[in-house]
């Protein structure tokens, strides 16, 4: 008969072609937790990789006597999906979410777990960057992106914030229920509340590989933040029209008192076509933002699941 112990740690794992990656990160991994986090267990989510990074998980799994898990997808579904399927599969009293590129040291996880255990009024540990290490550019625009949602969102976004984090067990719980499609963690964490500590951090260099998110994916992403967590582009649309309705309005009767009143002659062919390609322009516009809304409603209706799983491998032992 086994003796029931509770799993103290979970440690979830996104990997999208991280196949040079995944052997020294598990190293790093057990050789920091050694001494500190005796109890705990590492969830890789392959996420449809295209290397070898399955392969290589396939091979620590059979060597290794930690208790580990591999949730293989049957397709490449996204980030968001890979931290959903790993929290979704948790056991741990505490669940920790970390990148395989070792940009993310596992040390800081120790100190979170430490924090929470002297700090019982605290439900998360958030790590964030103080300074950013990347591109001008890139820090601009992420530092726009965070003003403009905290102005629009009805929850507070940490600048340099990132997933990057440990929680209780019941916000994994609360995450689990938000079975929303279209996911955005950044919002996610926020809108469930609960007392969280943004611990600072420092980056390190990527250990193998480049990056997938590109300016573009970011600005989508960016983008789909907005539209998850406010609807106030759908507010601002309506703004727009009423306010080229007045603007239209005024310049009508404009343009009559300088006929009648003045005789002033009105070139016609000019104005007509400045004034249909700009109310048009608007129209295309508000349709757009419309668009977005209904097209995520149209998903989510659809009730399609979050992801797909193709196979679950572990190695986990008797409790």
């Amino acid at each position: 008969m086994y003796m029931v112990k509770i799993m103290k740690l979970s440690l979830i794992i996104p990997c999208y072609n991280e196949a040079s990656n995944i052997a020294p990160f598990f190293q790093k991994v057990t050789s920091t937790f050694s001494g500190h986090i005796s109890n705990f267990e590492l969830i890789f989510v392959n996420d449809g990789s295209k290397d070898d990074t399955l392969k290589n998980l396939k091979e620590i799994l059979s060597s290794t006597n930690v208790d580990m898990k591999i949730i293989n997808f049957s397709r490449n579904f996204g980030k968001e999906a890979a931290m959903f399927a790993g929290i979704k599969e948790s056991s741990g009293d505490y669940v920790s979410l970390i990148d395989a590129d070792l940009q993310q040291d596992p040390e800081y996880i120790v100190k979170m777990v430490e924090f929470l255990d002297e700090n019982k009024d605290y439900d998360c540990v958030a790590a964030y960057q103080d300074e950013r290490h990347e591109s001008a550019i890139k820090i601009f625009f992420k530092n726009c992106f965070y003003k403009l949602i905290n102005r629009l969102a009805e929850v507070d976004f940490k600048n340099g914030a990132s997933d990057f984090r440990t929680f209780r067990r019941p916000v994994a719980d609360a995450i689990i229920s938000m079975g929303e499609y279209h996911r955005f963690s950044k919002g996610i964490f926020p809108w469930v509340g609960f007392e969280t500590y943004y611990m600072p951090y420092d980056t390190n260099a990527r250990l193998s590989g480049t990056s997938s998110w590109s300016l573009i994916k970011l600005f989508k992403y960016a983008f789909e933040g907005i539209v998850a967590f406010t609807t106030t582009p759908l507010k601002i649309s309506s703004w727009i029209g009423g306010l080229s309705s007045i603007t239209a309005l005024i310049y009508m009767i404009v343009v009559i008192v300088q006929k009648l009143a003045f005789s002033i002659a009105i070139p016609g062919y000019a104005t007509i076509v400045v004034l249909i390609l700009f109310f048009n322009g608007l129209q295309l516009m508000t349709l757009g933002i419309i668009g977005e809304y209904l097209s995520k409603t149209y998903i989510q209706t659809k009730k399609r699941p979050i992801y797909i799983t193709k196979e679950i491998l572990e190695n986990k032992k008797p409790r």
